[in-house]
């Protein structure tokens, strides 16, 4: 989701998204802008985010106020969301790629929210943040697991979420999930060593939930349009790049990724794997 981190399997934990871009470059004729139609790094539009926030908020709203953490956050766009709609609070990103920080702290001063959230460049493995009222973990839930670990990365990282998240708080876990059982052709037209119990079904990842001591509060899962849009959205600075510069020396590489990724989405993961939002509630233990 908001998250950039590499991944197993790829850049939000659901499809393969490698950067097309390579390495950041000042010269606008070198390479083409980074994500900048990008509002949230997976498929979630405007409308759900603001219900899924507003969801995640009322503990901190009640309270006039609380903590955020964020893991994975990438430029944070769910997170400083949940800021907005909770005055009284402040926030944490964490996540390993600086330029999306960046463009993370810049949106947040242009927000007027700079004094109130941090963006750090730390692994969300292991971390010892926490535990925070409301925690966000959006297409990242391998980002909470060794890199050893086994798949699927969803029921581990629950466990972790658990302990993360404070009492009477909230948990927004963003994580694909299967649609129907991978056949081998299928996995053969996705990422490299793509493994049919890489994810769970949907039921599955709810009981996941139920299983490390959550109550779902909401299970809903992304669109076919909100896919759509993603995907269309990830690649478009590639392709207007692409449609000026046909000759660059770049373009052959560059032309050959996004070639790549797009067969990779409509000829594999479009309608096989789908992307989850459960909103959790902590179930007290006293």
């Amino acid at each position: 989701m908001d998250s950039s981190t590499s991944t197993h399997t790829g850049t939000t934990g659901t499809a393969p998204h490698a950067d097309t871009t390579g390495p950041h470059v000042t010269d606008p004729d070198a390479a083409p802008p980074r994500l900048t139609r990008v509002t949230f790094h997976g498929p979630l539009s405007d409308e759900r985010a603001d219900r899924i926030v507003r969801r995640a908020a009322e503990p901190l709203v009640r309270a006039g106020g609380g903590t955020v953490l964020d893991l994975g956050s990438g430029w944070g766009e769910t997170l400083l969301r949940v800021l907005e709609a909770a005055p009284g609070s402040t926030g944490i990103g964490v996540d390993l790629n600086e330029e999306d920080l960046a463009r993370g702290r810049a949106s947040a001063g242009a927000r007027g929210l700079g004094e109130r959230v941090e963006f750090i460049a730390e692994s969300a493995t292991d971390t010892a943040r926490g535990p925070a009222d409301v925690v966000l973990c959006l297409g990242s839930a391998h980002a909470l697991c060794p890199a050893d670990a086994p798949p699927p990365y969803s029921a581990d990282a629950l466990r972790v979420l658990r302990r993360l998240v404070a009492p009477g708080g909230r948990v927004v876990l963003g994580e694909g999930f299967w649609q129907r059982t991978p056949t081998a052709a299928d996995l053969a037209a996705l990422w490299p060593d793509a493994r049919a119990d890489e994810h769970l079904d949907l039921g599955g990842l709810a009981e996941a939930a139920v299983a490390a001591g959550f109550r779902p509060l909401w299970v809903e899962t992304a669109s076919e349009e909100e896919w759509e849009e993603f995907e269309s959205a990830y690649l478009a600075d590639t392709e207007e790049w692409l449609a000026s510069h046909p000759h660059h020396p770049r373009a052959a590489e560059l032309r050959e990724r996004a070639d790549r990724h797009r067969a990779g989405f409509l000829r594999g993961y479009r309608r096989l794997l789908g992307f989850a939002y459960l909103t959790l509630a902590p179930v007290a233990t006293d």
